[in-house]
């Protein structure tokens, strides 16, 4: 099995958090936080079509900037995704410089930037050419919890407490196309990008008898197969990927209850364990997770796989011990 979806921290565990994920064979990504991203290429970053920001402390977004600049004179529309008050903060950013040598011609950049409240979403769209004038009043839609929506996946989002609105993520595929190496064997096939339009059009539910052109290693001229032919010899389906990312919430009852449902079944659960339980009452004050508090989240919601990060840098010389307790914590968790 190849999954579709490869997420990976952008930092190590004591440096600003972030998660990206890159779709396989395709020029596509989603990230998660926009702290410092230099952990990223610029090819990285060029493949990123939305942005989902937990909360606007600095080292979730200061790494808006650096986003912004290597998108520049790009044609690309980006969507970003924040907190109650996101619309504000970002138009303070995008206000902070003067775009005064922008034109139509070589600045084609678009924004669509949507801010999420209990149960509406805000969003408002800007384009470079207008200097980031917003193009229109927000618009007003009903939040139930799936923020974004395509036929392959979806992003869910929940509010939670870190002393202010913090969001929680997860990327749900809708179901998980496996490829048979012994079926492109046996038609002569070799994978690449065409297997990204050839599960495309099993999401769409796509006529059988559409037609696909693909390349066949060593023969001038390409093999012409139905949706049909393909999907017999080459697909096997299974439930899709799910990917939580949670990070900087309190250890409250509230936030327990919200996480280990939001997480439920997830294959993979990326949430932060900023300290050790030795320093619970200096988590609590700072409304933060102890990695044993992220264990056992992790093992109510049965996740398949967790991994912890934005450790404290009191920790500097004692991340094993991090893993350690939150490895057990899961361990015992799981066991009772």
């Amino acid at each position: 099995m190849h999954p579709s979806f490869h997420p990976r921290l952008i930092n190590g565990p004591f440096n600003d958090p972030g998660l990206f994920i890159p779709f396989l064979f395709q020029k596509r990504a989603l990230v998660f936080d926009l702290g410092d991203i230099h952990g990223l290429t610029a090819k990285d970053v060029l493949k990123i079509s939305h942005a989902f920001v937990t909360h606007t402390h600095m080292d979730h977004f200061i790494g808006f900037d650096g986003l912004l600049r290597i998108m520049l004179g790009r044609e690309k529309n980006l969507a970003l995704f924040g907190p109650r008050g996101f619309l504000k903060q970002v138009e303070g950013k995008l206000s902070g410089y003067t775009w005064n040598l922008v034109d139509p011609e070589h600045y084609p950049l678009g924004l669509q930037i949507t801010e999420v409240h209990p149960d509406f979403t805000l969003c408002r769209r800007y384009r470079c050419q207008d200097r980031f004038k917003p193009l229109e009043d927000a618009v007003k839609q009903p939040f139930g919890g799936v923020l974004y929506e395509e036929s392959a996946f979806s992003v869910a989002a929940v509010i939670l407490d870190h002393k202010i609105p913090c969001l929680g993520f997860a990327v749900k595929e809708r179901f998980h196309v496996n490829i048979i190496t012994e079926g492109l064997k046996r038609l002569g096939l070799e994978p690449g990008p065409w297997l990204a339009a050839f599960k495309q059009a099993l999401y769409d539910q796509a006529d059988p008898a559409v037609q696909f052109e693909i390349a066949r290693p060593g023969q001038k001229t390409p093999g012409r197969y139905t949706l049909g032919q393909l999907a017999d010899q080459i697909a096997k389906i299974t439930p899709g990927q799910k990917i939580t990312y949670i990070t900087d919430v309190a250890y409250s009852e509230a936030n327990r209850k919200k996480i280990v449902e939001f997480a439920r079944d997830s294959d993979h659960l990326f949430i932060e364990a900023a300290f050790m339980e030795r320093d619970r009452t200096i988590a609590g004050v700072k409304h933060h997770l102890t990695a044993r508090q992220a264990g056992e989240l992790a093992a109510g919601a049965g996740v398949k796989q967790f991994s912890i990060f934005h450790f404290s840098p009191r920790y500097a010389e004692q991340a094993s011990l991090l893993y350690q307790e939150a490895t057990q914590a899961f361990a015992h968790c799981r066991q009772a």
